[in-house]
């Protein structure tokens, strides 16, 4: 039985950030696997800054092929819109639930609003939760704080942000050293953000 954990996001671009936290999870806790589920652009909030799913993709597998325990998961792509965490996990549960054990990855910052998210108590009981550190105000409610199932990881903090990048690759900045070399080649050739 494979441990996997799930790291969700647009990855709008996907940069050294998330695969800092990424290979921190599968290195320094008892997952196996990282998958990076790539959220789809929702056909009811069309932001002009975010990239279509397929280049998004392609980011992320430019960004983790020489990673054996990284995939890249399109599975949001196909399911109904808007779509919520505990309907993927349902499905991906019904896909490959016989030979893999799912997880969640999130930043502490999502951990203080997961009690607003749809069904939560369902995903609490049923998944586990991989935490890694942000800096950010606030505190989780008092039930989560010492949840058995969720559990911090000490990983580095990591404040490179994808929208800190778009924009400043906007202003013709050089942010070339926080992304991986292929997603900047490819990001570069096909004039992303500009």
């Amino acid at each position: 039985m494979k441990k996997i954990g799930l790291f969700f996001g647009t990855f709008n671009p996907i940069h050294l950030g998330h695969l800092v936290i990424a290979n921190h999870m599968v290195e320094f806790s008892d997952l196996d696997e990282t998958w990076f589920v790539i959220t789809p652009r929702s056909p009811f909030k069309l932001k002009k800054t975010l990239l279509d799913n397929n280049h998004r993709y392609q980011m992320v597998f430019e960004a983790i092929k020489d990673y054996p325990k990284f995939k890249a998961s399109t599975i949001e792509f196909n399911l109904p819109q808007p779509n919520y965490t505990i309907n993927t996990l349902v499905h991906l549960q019904e896909v490959h639930g016989e030979n893999h054990e799912f997880c969640l990855i999130m930043g502490e910052d999502n951990l203080k609003s997961f009690h607003k998210w749809k069904n939560y108590e369902t995903i609490l009981e049923q998944y586990e939760i991989y935490v890694y550190p942000r800096i950010s105000g606030g505190q989780a409610v008092k039930e989560l704080a010492n949840h058995p199932k969720i559990h911090k990881i000490a990983a580095p903090i990591m404040e490179i942000s994808s929208t800190f990048i778009r924009k400043e690759h906007g202003n013709g900045k050089n942010i070339r050293p926080m992304l991986p070399d292929n997603v900047w080649k490819y990001l570069d050739e096909m004039n992303f953000y500009r």
